[in-house]
């Protein structure tokens, strides 16, 4: 099987916060494994020397991302590789990709990865637009785009229940049947972060015990919510925090869209025993970081389908407390799992200090991740596309 992976990457300075690239950097080994041959077109390359690379440009902003599919450069690219699956990681792109086959001459499938959902559902069945996708009133249009990729894809691969009880509810509302192609593909956990938590010999900073938030900053992940927790959580000194700063220095133009990171950041780093520091991009100064936590903390974002960096947590063995809030409440253990404050409070500090606690948790934790080898999600992605 030829496939030909389609990757935007919105975080070009920084690979290692940019979860699209990681998963592909993962996951094109594995297929290569399985048997496929995979050119990824992208950015920057993926995998390792055996995948094809084929260069593309960096959308300028998001919305360009979704907008601005070049449907020459596309068909080349069909023309040049004769896959037998193009995997569109823009959903929005698929209807370029179903012209450019079509122009190109070529029966391939079109495969759609939801990486990103721009909506989500209240408990109640209210659809809502992500507020990430919404400047300038721009929600409805990415949200029509989205749909008409779904129409467009003969596969729509998402990483949970939780995504696809989303994707269902809202292509249903569009008039967008998606009975035979939903597939549940989840994202591969990244073995340089997998750690038994028999062996973790977790250390204590300035702060006592600490926990760990290793997610993006931005206001649409509820960072708002997280830094009152941080709060509450550091009064009495019993625990640290120690806060990962993913993006570092963003470039301008996405900063324009969006300097929420930068202004979370800064708020973080001025509250006592909350310590804000980076990977600098290196994987192996980012293990080191989880390895020295003792619990991780989930983003509060109510359209969350999935988190590479919960997932990331568990592997190294750190049980994780979070909301109860979409994919979070489906996948994290209902013991972790508050409502308020408080309850967020008592559990940090549960973990903190008892050792029996803790470890029932932390050997749960590291064992909700087995399933999501690279191997065995390479099996899924390729029964999902065959």
């Amino acid at each position: 099987m030829r496939v030909l992976y389609l990757l935007n990457i919105s975080n070009p300075d920084r690979l290692s916060a940019d979860s699209g690239w990681i998963f592909a950097d993962l996951l094109a080994p594995a297929l290569m494994d399985a048997g496929a041959e995979v050119t990824v077109a992208a950015p920057a390359a993926a995998g390792d020397e055996r995948c094809g690379f084929r260069q593309t440009k960096v959308p300028g902003t998001k919305y360009r991302a979704r907008f601005s599919a070049d449907i020459d450069e596309l068909t080349a690219l069909v023309r040049a590789e004769r896959p037998d699956v193009v995997v569109a990681n823009q959903v929005e792109e698929a209807p370029a990709v179903r012209t450019a086959l079509l122009e190109a001459g070529s029966d391939a499938l079109v495969a759609g990865y939801c990486h990103y959902l721009p909506f989500s559902f209240t408990g109640g069945g209210q659809l809502l637009l992500d507020p990430s996708m919404n400047d300038a009133g721009l929600g409805l249009p990415v949200l029509l785009a989205f749909a008409a990729g779904l129409a467009a894809c003969d596969r729509v691969m998402v990483h949970s229940s939780t995504a696809a009880s989303w994707v269902s509810a809202a292509a249903a509302r569009m008039t967008v049947d998606l009975s035979e192609k939903l597939r549940i593909v989840p994202a591969p956990r990244d073995e340089r972060l997998v750690r038994d938590p028999a062996t973790a010999r977790p250390t204590c900073g300035a702060g006592g015990a600490m926990g760990v938030y290793n997610h993006r900053l931005y206001a649409h992940y509820g960072t708002a919510q997280f830094i009152d927790l941080a709060r509450n959580l550091t009064a009495s000194g019993a625990v640290g925090l120690r806060v990962m700063d993913l993006f570092g220095k963003r470039r301008a133009a996405r900063q324009g869209l969006d300097n929420s990171p930068e202004r979370m950041r800064d708020e973080l780093a001025a509250l006592p025993h909350v310590e804000v520091v980076s990977d600098r991009g290196d994987r192996v100064r980012y293990r080191n970081l989880l390895a020295g936590a003792r619990f991780g903390i989930a983003p509060f974002r109510p359209g969350c389908p999935w988190s590479m960096s919960v997932i990331d947590c568990q592997g190294m063995g750190l049980p994780v407390i979070a909301p109860r809030l979409g994919w979070l409440a489906e996948h994290i253990d209902p013991e972790l799992c508050f409502t308020t404050t408080a309850e967020a409070v008592a559990l940090a500090q549960r973990l903190a200090t008892d050792d029996e606690f803790h470890a029932v948790h932390a050997k749960r934790a590291h064992a909700s991740t087995t399933d999501f080898t690279p191997n065995l999600v390479a099996a899924r992605y390729l029964e999902a596309v065959s």
